[in-house]
């Protein structure tokens, strides 16, 4: 028997011996009553940015999409397929979350991608074209910090999380509720290094630490 993911078996097995039997109630109604998360979480893949550790949150509590810098496509009724497109609709048209949040990272390797130059191939070819959508972020990285690469790599992981958010508002859906008052969003920033989440204050136009709202 191939034993490279044992640890995550042994880890399936505790938590059906643990903390399957001590939420067994919870999971029971989530299954009779359907999923009613509060917020759609919209975040990067990478592995060490884990949604329901760094909110504290439960099963249920976040309906989560994760791509690659945590990008959101403008809206596109022409494109073929589009997952975060399909999972933003059906959070707020279907499910009806009264919240959305864009977590970026420090650290992000699409980011610094963004500053690389990658040869196409044909084993490449989709994520050269996602990472199209950081190049406006990429462009006020470089006219802010051209001189001091990792201050640059820091600021456009923050500003990008704010055009995702601009992004957003081209869903109709989107749009129509956040008028209405029924749907909030959020930017975020979770630094790896120390565990802080930063919010995006949009009246001041700058980040603010989430433990001091």
């Amino acid at each position: 028997m191939d034993n490279r993911l044992k640890e995550f078996e042994e880890g399936h097995k505790e938590f059906q011996k643990i903390k399957f039997k001590k939420s067994e109630e919870r999971f029971k109604k989530l299954v009779e009553d359907g999923q009613n998360p509060k917020a759609l979480f919209i975040g990067c893949s990478d592995s060490r940015v884990m949604p329901a550790m760094i909110t504290g949150s439960n099963a249920g509590d976040l309906f989560i999409v994760r791509n690659i810098g945590n990008f959101v496509a403008p809206y596109n009724p022409n494109a073929d397929f589009h997952a975060t497109a399909s999972a933003i609709e059906y959070a707020v048209s279907i499910l009806e979350v009264s919240d959305i949040i864009v977590c970026g990272h420090s650290d992000c390797g699409a980011i610094a991608a963004l500053f690389k130059d990658i040869t196409p191939s044909p084993e490449n070819i989709h994520t050269i074209k996602w990472l199209e959508l950081g190049k406006e972020a990429k462009r006020v990285g470089i006219i802010a910090y051209k001189d001091d690469k990792e201050k640059m790599l820091r600021y456009t992981e923050h500003i990008s999380v704010v055009y995702q958010l601009d992004n957003l508002l081209t869903y109709p859906a989107v749009k129509r509720r956040v008028e209405e008052g029924t749907l909030y969003l959020h930017g975020w920033y979770y630094d790896l290094e120390n565990g802080y989440i930063d919010y995006y204050d949009d009246e001041n136009c700058e980040f603010k630490a989430l433990t001091q709202k």
